[in-house]
């Protein structure tokens, strides 16, 4: 059994879309980040970094429970501890961890600056809006032009890659982007949006989720408490 504790971002949707692919039994363990619960002595304990997602699997190596947090990090973990969504074949395996990094360092920071500026910024600030707005443009055109020739990220498997990037090209509208302006990357898009084991991951606590954060939400997120030494 695993533990997961989550809430319903696009980092928490990746390990929730992996755990239903893969058909792995977990359980929910909410982590109200609009209300402070990243900050909690235990939650720490598992994520030092008071981010989530993170998980504790009860049956980790040897049969010893293990805690691990970074969303790519579980990831890979679920996916060696399956053998699924990993490439057997070393090129195919390396190229789905370039384009898994290439979501971690890249396009997950990057939108999400663009979310935050577009969406949440106190005051507008055109520099910053033009920016990433103007950056996430460009990343989805990297992905765009990868996906001309190949069916997934990483080339005829669907794999941990695809996974990683997808609950990020979700919000498309609050980064500023069109699909239509991507048409190889909206077939990709399309094509996993449908598949069962994404929309029952996406449906994770998608009800605890408030459609807006009020004042005590983004003083958590991007305030002073972010910032308070622990």
């Amino acid at each position: 059994m695993i533990d997961l504790y989550t809430w319903p971002t696009p980092n928490g949707h990746k390990v929730h879309i992996a755990l239903e692919e893969l058909g792995l039994d977990y359980r929910v363990q909410p982590i109200n980040i609009g209300q402070g619960d990243q900050f909690g002595e235990a939650f720490l304990r598992i994520s030092p970094n008071n981010k989530i997602p993170a998980i504790i699997d009860h049956d980790g190596p040897g049969g010893e429970p293990v805690s691990l947090f970074e969303s790519g990090a579980i990831l890979l973990y679920l996916a060696e501890k399956t053998g699924e969504l990993m490439p057997a074949d070393p090129r195919a395996r390396l190229e789905t961890l370039e384009w898994l990094m290439f979501q971690m360092g890249g396009l997950g920071p990057m939108l999400g600056q663009a979310h935050h500026f577009r969406q949440y910024a106190p005051e507008s600030i055109d520099y910053a809006i033009d920016r990433y707005t103007n950056e996430a443009s460009r990343l989805y055109g990297v992905l765009d032009r990868r996906l001309a020739d190949r069916e997934w990220l990483a080339g005829e498997m669907y794999t941990i890659a695809d996974i990683a990037c997808f609950p990020w090209i979700r919000p498309y509208e609050n980064q500023g982007q069109s699909l239509g302006d991507y048409p190889h990357l909206k077939r990709w898009f399309d094509a996993i949006a449908e598949r069962p084991a994404v929309e029952r991951g996406v449906a994770v606590l998608a009800d605890a989720r408030p459609p807006q954060l009020d004042d005590k939400a983004k003083e958590q997120l991007f305030g002073a408490s972010q910032y308070q030494k622990r």
